[in-house]
C-alpha cells in the first residue's frame, strides 16, 4: 500500500484534492440538474443522491490513505502543499497536517457519506441543492482542519458557515428559521471578532516589513502588549467558545440541533463542534500561550468547562424531546474536551482528542437512530415510545449500544477519551477533575433511564405496535459505526500513537511559549 501510494505522489497531491473532490461534485450535481432540465424532478433527486454519496465515497477512500502514509515519528507538518495566493499581502495557500489535523479529516470523511445516506428518504425537497450544499460543506470542513495560513483558515471558516444556515433554514423543522439566524447570528458575531484580531496581527509583520498569514511565522514571532494580548485572545476564544460550545455561549445548540434535518444534527455534533476545540488546540491557545496560563484566564476556562459538564447533563436528564437531550448532552461531553485540553497533561489531551472522535461517532449515531424512529413516528418525545424492544429489535440493539457507548461503559470508544482526560485531568487540576467526574454519573442517568422509557417500559401507544425495524441501508450506516466503536473501545493504540507526538508538541509549545512571553515581558518591565 505505501509503495503504491508513492508511487503515484499520494502525498503532494492529496489535501488540494480532499478541498476539490467535494466541488467538483456539487458541480456535476448542477451540470447533471440543468442537461437533464428542471421539470424532471424525480431524476434530478436521483442523480443528486448518486452524486452526492459516490463523491463523498471518492473522497473518504482518498482521505484513507492519510492513515498508512502519516509518519507518527515526525512532529512536523507532514503533506505539506505552498502555493502563491495573494503574495503582496503575504497570504498563500498552505495546507498540511499533523496527528490532530488526520484524525479530524479521517472523522470528516468518515461521517459525510454515512449522512448522505442517512438523508436518502428524510429530505423530500430541493435535493440537488441540498446535496450540493452538503458537498460544499465538506470542502470548508476540511479546509479548517488543514489551513496553516490564517487567512485561508478564516476563508474556510466561513465557508462551513454559509451551507449550514441554508440547511437548517430550508430542510429543518417547524422553527427553522429562528434556529438558522440564530445559529448565523452567533457564529458570525465570533468569527468576525477573530478576522478583526487576524487582521490585528498581520498589520503588525506588516509594520515589520515582512507581512504574512503563515501560522508558523506568527508563532514564533508574535510580540504584543498583555493588554493586547488577552483582546486578541478574547476575540479567538469567543469565536471558538461558540462554536464548541461552551457554557453560557451553548444556547444556539439545542435549537440547531432540533430544527435541523438528520445529517445536519449528525454533521453539527460529529464534525462542526469539534472546530471549536479544534481551534483553541490549533490557534488560541499555541498563539496567546502567556494569556491562556495566566492564572485568572485558565481558571476562568476550567471553570467554564466543568460548569459546561455538569448544567449540560443536568439540563438533558430533564429534556422530554430525545433530540434535545442528545444535544444538551453534546454540551456535556465538549466540556471534557476543554477540561483535557487546558489540563495540559500528554493523557489529557490525548484524552480530549479521543473524546472529539468518539462524541462524533455515538453522538453522530444517536442523531441518525434519532431520525430513523422519527420517519416511522413522526415524534421525538420520550413519552410518544414505550415497550418497542420488542416491535424493533435492531433498532433497539442499535440504541442501547450506542448509548452505552456515549455514557463511557469499558470496551466502547467513550470510556478511552473520558478515563484519559480524568486521569490526566486529575494530575494538574485534581479539584475540577473531581467534580467534573460527577458528569460521568449522570450522563449515565439521563441517557439509561431515556432508553429505558423508549425500549423497556409497557407499551403505551397503539401506533408504537406497527412500527417497522431498521431496513438494510439503515443497518448499513448504524453497522459502519457500531464496528468503530467497539474497536476504539478495544484497542485505541493506533489512533493514540498517531496523536502522541502532535498532542505531546501541542504541550510544549504552550508552557515554553507562555515562560518565555513572561519572562520578556519582565526583561521589559
Amino acid at each position: 500500500m505505501l509503495e503504491f501510494l508513492a508511487d503515484i505522489g499520494y502525498e503532494r497531491w492529496v489535501l488540494p484534492a480532499l478541498l476539490l473532490i467535494p466541488l467538483g461534485g456539487a458541480i456535476l450535481i448542477y451540470v447533471a440538474r440543468i442537461g437533464r432540465g428542471r421539470v424532471d424532478d424525480i431524476a434530478n433527486a436521483a442523480s443528486a443522491r448518486v452524486i452526492a454519496f459516490a463523491t463523498l465515497l471518492v473522497e473518504f477512500i482518498v482521505s484513507a490513505g492519510l492513515w498508512w502514509t502519516f509518519d507518527p515519528a515526525r512532529s512536523t507538518w507532514q503533506n505539506v502543499v505552498m502555493k502563491a495566493w495573494i503574495p503582496e499581502w503575504g497570504a498563500n495557500f498552505v495546507v498540511g497536517i499533523d496527528g490532530i489535523s488526520l484524525m479530524m479529516i479521517l472523522l470528516t470523511t468518515f461521517i459525510m457519506p454515512l449522512s448522505v445516506l442517512g438523508s436518502w428518504t428524510s429530505v423530500r425537497e430541493k435535493l440537488p441543492a441540498y446535496y450540493a450544499l452538503l458537498l460544499v460543506l465538506t470542502t470548508g470542513m476540511i479546509g479548517v482542519f488543514i489551513s496553516l495560513d490564517l487567512l485561508l483558515f478564516y476563508v474556510m471558516w466561513e465557508v462551513m458557515l454559509i451551507p449550514m444556515y441554508f440547511i437548517i433554514g430550508i430542510w429543518g423543522g417547524e422553527r427553522r428559521i429562528y434556529a438558522s439566524i440564530k445559529f448565523f447570528l452567533y457564529t458570525m458575531i465570533g468569527s468576525l471578532l477573530m478576522l478583526v484580531a487576524i487582521l490585528y496581527l498581520w498589520i503588525q509583520t506588516w509594520q515589520a516589513g515582512a507581512p504574512t498569514f503563515s501560522y508558523d511565522s506568527l508563532l514564533r514571532t508574535i510580540d504584543v502588549s498583555r493588554t493586547a494580548g488577552l483582546l486578541l485572545f478574547g476575540a479567538f476564544f469567543l469565536a471558538f467558545a461558540v462554536k464548541v460550545p461552551m457554557f453560557p455561549f451553548h444556547t444556539w445548540l439545542p435549537d440547531a440541533h432540533v430544527e435541523a434535518p438528520t445529517a445536519g444534527s449528525v454533521i453539527l455534533a460529529g464534525i462542526m463542534l469539534k472546530m471549536g476545540t479544534y481551534g483553541f488546540l490549533r490557534f488560541a491557545m499555541p498563539l496567546f500561550p502567556d494569556v491562556v496560563m495566566s492564572p485568572a484566564v485558565r481558571t476562568t476556562m476550567l471553570a467554564l468547562a466543568v460548569i459546561g459538564i455538569v448544567y449540560g447533563a443536568l439540563v438533558a436528564m430533564v429534556q422530554p424531546d430525545f433530540k434535545k437531550l442528545v444535544a444538551y448532552s453534546s454540551v456535556s461531553h465538549l466540556g471534557f474536551v476543554m477540561l483535557g485540553i487546558l489540563a495540559l497533561t500528554l493523557e489529557s489531551v490525548q484524552g480530549a482528542l479521543m473524546v472529539m472522535i468518539n462524541h462524533g461517532i455515538s453522538t453522530g449515531a444517536l442523531f441518525f437512530l434519532i431520525g430513523m424512529i422519527y420517519e416511522r413516528r413522526h415524534s421525538r418525545m420520550i413519552d410518544a415510545y414505550g415497550g418497542i424492544a420488542r416491535v424493533v429489535p435492531l433498532f433497539a440493539a442499535m440504541l442501547t449500544i450506542v448509548s452505552l457507548s456515549s455514557i463511557g461503559l469499558p470496551g466502547t470508544n467513550g470510556f478511552v477519551g473520558e478515563f484519559l482526560v480524568l486521569i490526566g485531568s486529575f494530575r494538574t487540576e485534581p479539584i475540577w477533575t473531581v467534580i467534573a467526574t460527577t458528569g460521568v454519573i449522570f450522563a449515565a442517568a439521563y441517557l439509561l433511564w431515556a432508553i429505558q422509557r423508549i425500549l423497556f417500559q409497557p407499551v403505551t401507544h397503539a401506533e408504537n405496535e406497527r412500527l417497522t425495524d431498521l431496513n438494510v441501508r439503515e443497518m448499513v450506516i448504524m453497522a459502519a459505526l457500531v464496528i468503530p466503536i467497539l474497536w476504539i473501545g478495544i484497542y485505541p493504540k493506533p489512533i493514540l500513537d498517531r496523536m502522541e507526538r502532535s498532542a505531546a508538541q501541542f504541550i510544549s509549545d504552550v508552557e515554553r511559549g507562555a515562560a518565555e512571553r513572561t519572562a520578556a515581558s519582565r526583561m521589559g518591565n
